[in-house]
Formats: C-alpha cells, structure tokens, sequence
C-alpha cells in the first residue's frame, strides 16, 4: 500500500483537479493567512491535498517539523510564519512532490525577505523519523495535514513524533476520521486509500492511539463533515461517515484521564498575535482577553508549561482538589440518571 500511495501522490495526481472526492480539499483560511498564503509559487499550491489548516498560534521563532509535506505548501507557509530565527523541515515520501517543493526555496526566500532560508526537505517515511537523524526533544510543534491516514503504522507515527517533540511542544494537525472502522477489504483499494478514506482512523482508535503515545487528553480544535461527491466510491464506504479534524496534543508529562477540578483559573493577557480579542485553545476553551477563566488541571497545564504561558496569569494551585471539572462528565458515576447522573460532554 506504500508503494501504491507513493504513485498516487507522485504520477496519478498531477493536481488537485485530479482527485477523485473532495476529501483532501482546503477549507476556507482566516483573513490574516490570506495574504501569506498569496505569496506562495503557483505549482506549490497546485499540488497541495490538505484537508484542513496547520497554522496554531504563536509561531514566531519556532522549530516545525512537517509530516507529509508534500509539495511544501505548509512548509513555506509555515517559515514566513516563524521568520527568519525559526525553522521548517518537511518530511515526505514522495520524490516527484519534494521535487516541486525543492525547487521553489529561493523562490520563497525571497517572497519573505528571508536573507537565507529557514527551511529543509528531507526524502522518507513519516514512521521513521529516527533514520532520518531527527533528535530527541528538538521540535517546538509537528504539524502535519490530511497525511497520517496514509499511513500503515499510525502507532509508530504518533511515538516518533512524541520523541523529537521538545517537552511542553505541541503536535497540532488535520486529518480524516471515520465513524467507525474500515472493513479491511477497503483498505486495499489504492484509490479509496489515496483519497485519504479508507485508511482513515476511527476516531476512538486515534484518541486511545495518541494517549498510548504519551499525550493524554488529545483536544480537538475543530471538525466538519465531508461529503464524498463521488457515488461510486460514496457507495463502496456507506454507511461509513467522514470527517475532517484538527486535533493539538502536548507533550506533557502527567496529564490527567478526566478533567479535574483544583479551582484554578487563568487570565489572558492578550499579546498573541490574531488573538488578540479571545484565545481559543480548542473547541471548547474560548478565553477572552483580561477575564477570569476557570480551568481544570490540564488546561492550566497546557497554558502555563508551554510557549503560552508569558501571555496568561494563573490563579490557584494543585493543593486541592474539588473532583471532575463541572460539564465533564458526572462527580459520582453510579448515580442515577434521576439524580443527575448521565453523562455530559467533557469540556
């Protein structure tokens, strides 16, 4: 299946006109991307099968590891985004893509004012980061787009990336999930697998997948459905359901199963740049600027161990504990449903 993806991604697909779903399909980027993203070289963008946005808060300076780069699309996104003091390096498979990515470097460096460049490409697998040399505890962020469901040993993904993760770095990244697993018959069919279906994670396995990896408490930041305009390969995958999701997982040590309550709350300073107004951590955490924000155990720890902290004041401390954190999930887990008992989302 390896060789199958590397020949879909390397001759079958020449553009993204040529796919066959609308799977690996961009959705609309915020307004302050725009302009950056209309510097980018024509054939770069032209080969780009994202599903989704890359580009987490507070980038300047930072060291990124791409996964899957492709044709370097997020990368030179990515490098005017970090500026000249940081680093891009896009890791792909595929030598006809990192071809079209290669050539355009000086291209870019240029288009940001770059007097050298802060980006590299590197030819190998997204599951064998360790042959590539890539050290322990380097990377500020790993990002990767709509790529970790073409792969075969997704596991193995996940535990590199915790490895050249510096502590208190982020993997934040778009993918396809299922509602459900894939019949292994389908995971054989190289178009359905090169349309970034078929190879798609139920979403479940990936939560218990990622912690397995170290990174408790996965946070999806955002998702939306995806329509497979296409009813031959629609009716291949029904009654299966498609999304698109963008997750963030921190690499820290001794984050909770549950959301715990300590009470503690966080204040944010503001500072972040396009976050100025409200901070949105994830789908569920939209802090406005100078409020009071209550926060279990692990959200103050993803704010305060990690390159957020100088932009918040933490209040509280982890002396004592009040139980689950109200709206994730109920304090006593025999109680009746008459007694307030069924579940709710967790925060």
């Amino acid at each position: 299946m390896r060789d199958d993806v590397r020949d879909y991604y390397g001759h079958t697909l020449q553009s993204s006109l040529d796919l066959q779903t609308n799977a690996c399909c961009d959705q609309m980027p915020p307004e302050w991307l725009k302009p950056v993203l209309s510097q980018l070289h024509d054939e770069v963008v032209s080969r780009y099968y994202g599903c989704g946005l890359v580009a987490p808060q507070q980038l300047k300076g930072m060291r990124i590891l791409d996964l899957g780069c492709g044709s370097g699309r997020d990368v030179y996104l990515l490098s005017a985004l970090v500026g000249e003091q940081g680093e891009v390096v896009g890791v792909d498979m595929t030598p006809e893509q990192l071809a079209v990515a290669e050539r355009h470097r000086d291209y870019h460096r240029q288009a940001f004012g770059h007097a050298r460049s802060n980006v590299s490409f590197l030819h190998g697998y997204i599951e064998q980061l360790d042959a590539l040399g890539l050290p322990d505890d380097y990377f500020d962020i790993v990002v990767s787009n709509c790529v970790i469901n073409l792969s075969p040993d997704k596991e193995r993904v996940l535990r590199e990336v915790f490895r050249v993760l510096k502590p208190g770095g982020e993997m934040y990244f778009s993918d396809v999930y299922a509602d459900r697993r894939i019949p292994e018959p389908l995971l054989q069919d190289p178009v359905l697998y090169g349309e970034c279906l078929s190879g798609a994670l139920y979403w479940n396995d990936f939560l218990n997948l990622a912690k397995s990896a170290g990174f408790g408490d996965p946070r999806l930041v955002e998702d939306r459905p995806i329509t497979i305009e296409n009813p031959a390969i629609a009716e291949k995958l029904a009654p299966a359901r498609f999304y698109s999701a963008t997750y963030r997982l921190f690499k820290l040590q001794g984050l909770e199963p549950a959301c715990e309550d300590y009470g503690q709350a966080v204040i944010y300073r503001g500072g972040i740049p396009h976050s100025e107004s409200v901070f949105h951590l994830d789908a569920h955490h939209a802090i406005e600027r100078g409020k009071v924000f209550p926060v279990c155990g692990n959200t103050w720890r993803m704010l305060q161990d990690t390159r957020f902290a100088p932009y918040f004041e933490f209040v509280g401390n982890f002396d004592t504990h009040y139980g689950i954190f109200e709206g994730c999930g109920v304090a006593l887990p025999f109680s009746q449903p008459d007694q307030g008992g069924s579940a709710a989302a967790c925060c």
